[in-house]
């Protein structure tokens, strides 16, 4: 069976985003970079919810115009290709090779897990990742956290259902952030 493994950045008082909703402050450095196209290349499916498709999907199709980063000159042609799948109650379409599934989240998540492939990677999204681990179908956290406190915004798994994790490693990236890997017991 497939894996979901969920990755995600978060301040150390947290947060996934800051106060007013901002993501400016996750620093991509090579190490972190690295880590990041290995989670992706051991996945086939990229999974998101509304609010995080809406930010990667206005800015991943045309990265190279907008950044000279490292990360995101590599990363762009990656996210272009990979099929993506979002979860949204309101989102009809969506463009980049992208499926959008509305209703029983839980027995999609099931299914799509046990459709033949490589891992599902959900990237970001506080609600989604609740909601998911709510019904225990995460597999694998990847948590990232930056040395930044901001002071309030979105929590990591903010208001969610208890999720017994077993740590597997730790890893300092890049000499500023640390990595911490989970997997469900």
């Amino acid at each position: 069976m497939r894996k979901l493994v969920y990755a995600v950045h978060t301040s150390l008082d947290g947060r996934i985003e800051g106060p007013d909703g901002e993501f400016d402050w996750a620093d991509m450095g090579p190490e972190l970079s690295a880590h990041s196209q290995e989670l992706t290349d051991r996945a086939d499916t990229l999974l998101y919810g509304r609010r995080v498709w809406d930010m990667m999907s206005s800015f991943w199709p045309r990265a190279e115009e907008i950044s000279d980063h490292p990360h995101d000159l590599a990363y762009a042609p990656v996210w272009r290709k990979t099929p993506k799948i979002v979860f949204s109650r309101t989102l009809k379409e969506a463009d980049w090779n992208t499926e959008v599934i509305d209703g029983d989240l839980a027995g999609r998540v099931a299914e799509l897990k046990g459709r033949p492939g490589n891992d599902l990677l959900l990237m970001g999204g506080a609600e989604l990742a609740t909601a998911i681990a709510g019904h225990g179908l995460i597999d694998e956290v990847h948590l990232v956290v930056h040395p930044v406190v901001l002071g309030g915004g979105k929590q990591v798994f903010g208001g969610g259902a208890r999720t017994d994790l077993r740590l597997t490693g730790t890893r300092t990236m890049d000499g500023r952030a640390v990595l911490l890997t989970y997997e469900a017991k």
